[in-house]
């Protein structure tokens, strides 16, 4: 079975993260949420180093709730930046905690983060035709206006590259490979 380079050879989350949730189109306010926790989080780090911290971020971060997020105060934040499961970045994890009250007010006004942010590919995946995955870009024009915007919102770790990783992720664009068993699938 044909697989991205970048899941060939890696632990077994690694693994069934690629071949079960990368790419897959995402519709649910609370998985965009855990992603954009998780990929501010990896700014600067490997998706390794963050994928096999995803089970302490959900009991640190009230299971990816936006609502209870946005709540947390100086002293939650000075526990989460002890907890050795999480990065412990306090800029990462402020950001977090922003990015949480921003996510609330994006949904205020459009219903859903859903809603809002798929507008940014035209409501339905973008399907690339990679070969190899030097091929693919870090950037596009779509991950630039939609980091654009979020930072016009006041989110924080939302660079271009930080979210089209999210894009990828949540299945706005498919990056399979062409060769990879997931690219039709997805």
């Amino acid at each position: 079975m044909n697989r991205c380079d970048w899941a060939e050879g890696q632990f077994e989350e690694y693994v069934k993260y690629h071949d079960e949730e990368w790419g897959v189109p995402v519709h649910d306010d609370q998985t965009h949420f855990e992603f954009l926790i998780l990929e501010g989080a990896q700014a600067g780090l490997s998706w390794a180093t963050v994928l096999k911290k995803r089970d302490g971020y959900r009991r640190a971060f009230a299971n990816f709730d936006p609502k209870k997020v946005a709540k947390y105060d100086e002293d939650k934040i000075q526990e989460l930046i002890n907890n050795p499961e999480i990065i412990r970045n306090k800029l990462k994890i402020r950001g977090a905690v922003n990015n949480a009250q921003k996510f609330l007010e994006v949904q205020a006004e459009f219903g859903t983060f859903d809603k809002y942010i798929w507008q940014f590919v035209g409501g339905k995946p973008i399907v690339n035709h990679w070969r190899v995955m030097k091929d693919c870009p870090a950037t596009t024009k779509e991950s630039n206006a939609l980091s654009k915007d979020l930072k016009k919102r006041g989110f924080k770790f939302v660079g271009s590259t930080v979210i089209y990783a999210h894009m990828q992720a949540c299945g706005l664009v498919n990056d399979h490979l062409t060769t990879c068993f997931r690219h039709s699938q997805v």
